[in-house]
């Protein structure tokens, strides 16, 4: 087995990391640290987030860092894609180079005063930990001068690009000198990465711990399919059974993260909200609070969570399937660190069971069908977290003695049974009262999801070819069970994507906010689902709804194609003149629906 000082470490970093606890190198520390001290070649490492990149890339840095002359220009700079994990890359640097007092590192970042930073950086800095914008921003300022930098390290290098810091990263890397060395590290190796590595790296050499495009290794993948209406629900039960859980919960707009968190506070867990619409302060403090465990559920958008670098969290929930798989890689990477086990759960509804697919094929791991915990195998976990923490509370003798004669008088009536009996129902009574009169959930099997696959089939036969404009009718896809399809004449051409109709509806339908299911979006119309008892809310708060001057049609989309199956000839063309004569502005020309 390797040890860090079999790897060529210097004494001065042998002891800071000692100190620090380490004790053997993790898989990509003992495939980087020895390449990095004996050459300068470019390198691409492919390296799950939570492997300890900071310190393969780190320890070799600061042991060839030349410091027998004064450099005020910096020689080495690390880019991050946000600001967390910019600050956190320097605070371990700064740990590591604790015996190496001449080594001067800074991290510069948007959202806070520029001023300081150009200070330090005219005082002279050896090393920059830098977020693309800053840096840019300071070498347009003539505060960063580049010109020394004889390393630059891309970190986390596909988040970087995925939010959008491609142009920021060819420009900084067009100006440094034309014999530094590029290394460039990854969680996957998508073909933007492979353009940067081609354009930018010269003989790289590419270590993979793991495999391409890989999950963790020691992170289970487990989905839970239920109705899109029970998601919630679902997501309550998962975190009731896991007394101890310690989480990220994944949605994917703003709008859905706040409002799962403002349920989760209300129904009493220990949770918070973390997404782009909260100022940098309030997200500094909400992270702070959570790397301190002093929020248990964090639930999150992926932007807002970028850079989040916690070792501990024992789950990541998926309350919505990402777009891409690399979304999935890196949430699902954010557990299992360190060699500890970790769980990634999905909450999918029946229409989400294909990117569950999609990710086995490319993660190459299978995912297991989950149950949902019954509401007594729930209370039987909490009851035992209850009696757990009672046995392991540390009686302080001393400091309650003077008091205890006053207790014991004050409960001298209980025997010890009424006293247990009260003593679990104080801490255990909320789930108790929760789970005796719980909402069903129902969980949908795959046997019902292909029953009712092939009663489809059979139903729509004949109709699901596509029209002569390559889309397929409305009619070939049914609501999900429980909900109800309408059709707005309203779509992408009017700039109405999904958050827009959902703003729309809720808007105009007064009382509770409607929970939305599945909408489709066309280019001159939508469809969209709503809960079967909401129908008729819906049909009256859309009732008589204008945009721009133009009145909307509004309708339930089962009732159109009704009407379009009931005329004897060219019946969609007929359907289609009727509709438009209801709706269409006068004197314009008529738009075409389908």
């Amino acid at each position: 087995m390797s040890t860090f000082s079999s790897l060529g470490l210097s004494e001065p970093l042998l002891q800071a990391i000692t100190e620090l606890g380490f004790e053997t190198p993790m898989p990509v520390q003992e495939a980087v640290i020895p390449h990095q001290l004996t050459t300068s070649q470019d390198l691409v490492a492919l390296a799950q987030t939570g492997t300890g990149k900071t310190a393969a890339y780190g320890l070799p840095l600061l042991q060839k860092m030349d410091m027998s002359h004064e450099v005020f220009s910096p020689r080495a700079v690390i880019l991050s894609p946000t600001r967390e994990l910019c600050l956190q890359i320097a605070d371990d640097l700064e740990s590591f180079a604790k015996y190496l007092p001449d080594v001067r590192i800074l991290p510069v970042y948007g959202g806070a005063n520029i001023e300081p930073q150009i200070r330090a950086l005219h005082h002279g800095i050896d090393i920059i930990v830098a977020t693309p914008g800053r840096l840019i921003d300071l070498m347009h300022r003539g505060a960063a001068n580049l010109e020394a930098v004889h390393t630059i390290i891309l970190d986390e290098a596909d988040e970087m690009l995925s939010m959008g810091f491609s142009e920021s990263i060819d420009a900084i890397l067009e100006g440094v000198p034309a014999n530094h060395t590029t290394l460039l590290f990854s969680a996957t190796m998508s073909k933007e990465i492979e353009r940067i590595a081609k354009n930018y790296l010269h003989d790289a050499k590419e270590i993979v711990v793991g495999s391409r495009n890989e999950g963790a290794e020691h992170v289970n993948h487990i989905y839970f399919m239920v109705h899109a209406r029970d998601k919630y629900l679902a997501l309550k039960r998962i975190v009731d059974y896991y007394p101890k859980i310690y989480a990220i919960v994944f949605c994917r707009t703003r709008l859905e993260t706040q409002e799962v968190a403002d349920k989760l506070i209300q129904d009493g867990y220990n949770a918070d909200a973390l997404h782009g619409d909260l100022s940098q302060q309030q997200r500094d403090l909400t992270m702070q609070r959570f790397r301190q465990h002093r929020i248990q559920l964090l639930v999150a958008t992926d932007v807002a969570a970028r850079g989040l670098d916690v070792d501990d969290l024992t789950h990541v929930i998926n309350y919505g399937m990402p777009e891409d798989i690399e979304n999935y890689t890196h949430r699902s990477g954010r557990t299992g660190r360190a060699g500890k086990k970790g769980t990634s759960i999905c909450i999918v509804h029946s229409r989400e069971r294909s990117r569950i697919r999609d990710v086995e094929r490319t993660i190459k791991k299978e995912f297991v069908r989950g149950t949902l915990p019954s509401p007594k195998e729930i209370c039987s976990k909490q009851l035992w977290k209850v009696i757990d923490d009672i046995e392991r509370v540390e009686v302080e003798e001393e400091e309650i003695a003077d008091f205890l004669p006053e207790v014991r008088r004050k409960l001298e009536w209980l025997d010890k049974e009424d006293l247990l009996k009260r003593v679990v129902s104080r801490e255990f009574s909320r789930f108790l009262r929760y789970y005796a009169n719980a909402p069903e959930i129902e969980e949908i099997s795959e046997e019902k999801k292909k029953a009712k696959g092939a009663g489809k089939g059979k139903k729509s036969e004949g109709k699901s070819e596509k029209r002569k404009d390559g889309h397929r009718a409305e009619g070939d896809h049914e609501p999900e069970e429980g909900y109800t399809r309408f059709f707005i004449t309203l779509g992408k051409v009017d700039g109405f994507y999904a958050r827009e109709i959902i703003g729309v509806v809720n808007n105009r339908c007064p009382g509770p906010k409607i929970e939305m299911g599945r909408i489709d979006l066309r280019p001159t119309f939508s469809f969209f689902e709503v809960p079967e008892e909401e129908a008729g809310r819906v049909l009256k708060g859309l009732k008589g709804l204008t945009y721009k001057g133009r009145r909307i049609g509004v309708d339930i989309a089962e009732m159109a194609n009704n009407s379009v199956e009931a005329a004897p000839k060219h019946p969609k063309k007929r359907a289609q003149q009727r509709f438009e004569q209801k709706f269409a502005p006068k004197n314009t020309k008529k738009r075409r629906f389908s």
